[in-house]
């Protein structure tokens, strides 16, 4: 079970550590927590996102599945206004927002972006709450 107190850490690799910061907290919105040589660590919607810098690492032909990160959302506004943030700042979609599962309890919103580094992040909104887990 989550415990609110406890926060959910992810590292993954990045090409540049100004371009990384770019997306992340000016674009996406998360806050900068801290900054090294090496790295920095993102607030990444209430949990840890370390974007270590690994130029050697980096996916040149990124695919959905099965390697993504990201939220899945409460509500619906909060999904709706980070497409909206997501497209105002400019951000690349990796494919435009679908219905995942249509018609069926599982159904839910959805839609990729993709960072500078080529990782891909997914964000998504379930219609029936009891299908986010």
């Amino acid at each position: 079970m989550r415990n609110s107190d406890n926060v959910f850490h992810l590292a993954i690799p990045c090409a540049d550590l100004d371009a990384t910061k770019s997306f992340y907290v000016d674009q996406l919105g998360c806050a900068l927590a801290r900054r090294y040589d090496d790295r920095i660590t993102l607030n990444f919607f209430g949990d840890q996102v370390v974007c270590h810098l690994a130029p050697d690492k980096i996916d040149p032909a990124p695919e959905m599945y099965p390697r993504h990160f990201g939220v899945t959302f409460k509500h619906r506004e909060e999904y709706d206004a980070l497409i909206e943030r997501a497209r105002a700042n400019g951000i690349k979609f990796f494919g435009e927002p679908f219905i995942r599962f249509g018609g069926r309890k599982e159904e839910h919103h959805t839609f990729f972006l993709c960072d500078p580094s080529n990782n891909l992040l997914e964000f998504k909104y379930y219609n029936n709450p009891e299908m986010m887990y």
